[in-house]
């Protein structure tokens, strides 16, 4: 019986290593756009409340 061709492992190791490089840098990028994005609303809620305590003690 017949071998078939040798597969090319070596190639699909350096595939497989840059995709997953890829995959984690991209959940890192998700992770840190959610923290910006938390950081910017606590903020502006922090400045909503400010606003509405200065209102309340005007009226």
């Amino acid at each position: 019986m017949a071998k078939g061709p040798e597969k090319n492992t070596k190639n699909k190791a350096l595939h497989a290593k840059l995709l997953n490089r890829k995959k984690v840098k991209l959940q890192e990028e998700k992770a840190a756009k959610a923290l910006r994005l938390k950081a910017l609303v606590t903020k502006m809620n922090q400045q909503k409340s400010k606003e509405s305590y200065a209102s309340l003690i005007f009226f």
